[in-house]
């Protein structure tokens, strides 16, 4: 299981810096600094969940207790509040309407707050 976990983070760091070099370069010209700026706000965003996801998976032997909960809400969270934001940031560039995905960003927010939060009251616990 853990091996898994290690891969999706590896995974989504690698993902982290292509679109990070593609927002820098690529979306530089074409996209508004408000719209880059959010951009930049999921890359930022999903690197940090993926190096934490990669620093529990190395050492989740920590926890006494399974914190599989840890791993699918970080996931989740990741890809509702990163992919919806770069989604909504391009969606001028690529000519869809993508609004209905405001209201996802929050909810991958609040993924990310509640997946710390279990994985802290496993900590207490421990």
């Amino acid at each position: 299981m853990n091996k898994l976990w290690i891969s999706i983070a590896l995974i989504f760091i690698v993902l982290t810096i292509i679109l990070g070099a593609f927002g820098a370069h690529a979306l530089k010209e074409i996209l508004s600094p408000e719209k880059l700026i959010s951009f930049e706000t999921g890359v930022r965003y999903q690197m940090y969940h993926g190096l934490a996801l990669l620093i529990v998976g190395l050492n989740e032997e920590k926890f006494k207790s399974s914190i599989g909960w840890f791993y699918y809400l970080i996931v989740l969270g990741i890809i509702l509040f990163s992919f919806s934001i770069y989604l909504l940031a391009i969606q001028d560039v690529i000519g869809w309407n993508l609004k209905f995905l405001g209201p996802i960003t929050p909810l991958g927010g609040l993924s990310l707050i509640v997946g710390w939060v279990f994985l802290l009251l496993k900590w207490i616990k421990n």
